[in-house]
């Protein structure tokens, strides 16, 4: 809703005498000098959504300040009655708008009339409004051919008319704000307030919904630090974990040629829900399908195996003779799976086993991480120890990431758009893949030159980058500054992988050569329930 004076002029002088002079010496508010006659008439609007419609008259009384000219008022109440001739009559009368404006808002009227005259099976009248009303304003020609097409089919395929109200916020994009305010304009200010206050605060990892009644401060107490639980079921180093993507399970996998499979229960704590047993060398990594429904399981060159996460049963094994495989992961549509091969092959297999499609050449190392974007589109690897493979698949072309070190491992954001790479000069560096690839951070302060060191994404909204170290210590960054913001400490041998619960933000798993996995959260998880949490 909203509007501007567009009365006879003997009459607008009245309005700017009785209410308009009084507000001429105090017409602006705050440090900002916000307009106090539109914020007035925000509030009004506001009001007018809620439907507080005695509320609304008292303000426009009092303040002498209405929120939309008596010219508009009328203009949609004939749009909501569906009187749609006398709509455009009104529509004319609005002489603060332009040409083009009335000729663009006429044609969503009388779109809107045609529609409701064909549903009602008045062909003729339908035609008359196409031939004589809508095509004379010579504007979008494409949508008009369209209309026509709608008078060929049969009355159960005819286009729906849309409900009033959402004809009236076609016409609000239209007008110009000051002539008719945008719907749920107040709220979008503060919206974007709580935004900017969120984008401002280095710590955000809060679930709670902001109060508006003091300023958003998360402080360092929402970023994991406590050490909530040590998992010890492991009889030998820990070098992977991964969270399913629903939160509600953790994946393990050991030097002791086992994985485990955790579940998250509703106190927060994780218990052995199956132990998945079979492989004849270490495992190296795993692999939620995307419903997590089945996990892979990669043993050092040796074979993938498929495990129903349910029962615990493993229901299908990867092999090719005579290789060894040594990455592994899904499709987006959990219909393939991808293995990457000792001898730089990647290969592609169905959910039974049967090997679809396959690319030789360097395309993987031996010890790789092998990833697949959420179209399907691009296969990312390690294909040199110093470079990173973004293969297109549709194209069979290949980018390049190239790095001056060693690359110890890589992790792709949760948007597909940004790559973390650990190399093995104790830097981190984030990559982004939306267009161009460029470099866009780097995260130091870990210790990472031996051993293979994972770091993940992780928090509300990915906010914060956390890697594993060769001191027996988790390190976390802000991922936008880079700036290290918490260390901790707790293992006793070098952390090799790190997880971040994608719903659980409060919640990181990491995993050590000193063969446990340490669950950390809040120090205070009290305070964590004592807000109202969005669901």
């Amino acid at each position: 809703m909203g509007g501007v004076d567009s009365e006879p002029p003997s009459k607008r002088r009245k309005l700017k005498q009785s209410s308009m002079a009084d507000t001429l010496a105090d017409d602006s508010i705050g440090s900002k000098r916000i307009k106090k006659v539109e914020f007035v008439r925000l509030i009004a609007e506001s009001l007018h959504s809620f439907g507080y419609t005695n509320t609304l008259s008292n303000l426009e009384k009092e303040s002498g300040i209405a929120v939309s000219s008596g010219l508009v008022n009328e203009f949609i109440k004939l749009v909501l009655d569906g009187n749609w001739d006398e709509s455009l009559n009104s529509l004319r009368k609005l002489s603060v708008l332009d040409e083009s404006v009335v000729k663009s808002a006429s044609f969503v009227i009388l779109e809107q009339k045609f529609l409701e005259l064909l549903n009602a099976d008045r062909f003729i009248d339908a035609l008359r409004t196409l031939r004589t009303e809508i095509s004379c304003l010579s504007i979008d020609q494409t949508r008009v051919r369209e209309l026509s097409s709608l008078l060929l089919c049969s009355r159960g395929n005819v286009t729906k008319p849309k409900p009033k109200q959402e004809v009236i916020i076609d016409l609000q994009k239209l007008f110009p704000p000051d002539v008719m305010i945008p719907q749920g304009r107040l709220v979008q200010l503060v919206e974007q307030a709580l935004d900017s206050q969120q984008d401002s605060c280095s710590f955000h990892n809060s679930v709670c919904v902001d109060s508006l009644f003091s300023d958003h401060n998360c402080g360092r107490s929402q970023i994991p630090s406590e050490t909530l639980q040590i998992l010890q079921e492991h009889q030998d180093e820990v070098w992977f974990v991964q969270f399913s993507h629903n939160g509600k399970f953790l994946a393990s996998c050991s030097k002791d040629k086992s994985a485990i499979i955790w579940e998250v229960s509703l106190d927060g704590r994780l218990v052995v829900k199956h132990r998945l047993l079979g492989h004849k060398e270490p495992v190296s990594c795993v692999s939620w399908s995307p419903n997590d429904d089945w996990i892979l399981t990669c043993g050092v060159e040796e074979v993938v195996r498929c495990w129903d996460v349910q029962s615990g049963e493993c229901v299908r094994v990867y092999d090719k003779t005579d290789l060894g495989m040594v990455s592994c992961n899904w499709s987006p549509d959990g219909q393939r799976v991808f293995t990457g091969f000792n001898d730089k092959s990647i290969v592609m297999w169905d959910l039974d086993g049967n090997e679809m499609e396959s690319w030789k050449g360097e395309k993987t190392l031996r010890i790789s991480d092998l990833q697949v974007t959420g179209d399907g589109k691009f296969i990312i690897s390690i294909c040199k120890e110093n470079m990173i493979l973004i293969f297109d698949r549709d194209l069979a072309k290949e980018r390049l990431i190239k790095e001056d070190y060693n690359i110890v491992s890589f992790s792709l954001s949760g948007d597909n758009k940004f790559l973390l790479v650990s190399l093995v000069n104790q830097e981190i560096h984030l990559w982004s893949l939306d267009g161009d690839v460029r470099l866009v951070a780097k995260y130091k302060g870990h210790k990472c030159s031996r051993f293979v060191v994972r770091a993940c994404f992780g928090g509300v909204d990915q906010a914060f980058v956390a890697s594993g170290s060769e001191d027996s210590r988790v390190y976390v960054w802000h991922r936008e500054t880079g700036e290290l913001i918490k260390t901790l400490g707790g293992h006793s041998g070098a952390v090799n992988c790190t997880s971040w619960n994608p719903v659980n933000p409060h919640m990181v798993a990491s995993a050590s050569d000193d063969r446990t996995i340490r669950i950390w959260g809040l120090k205070d998880l009290k305070s964590n329930h004592s807000c109202k949490c969005r669901t």
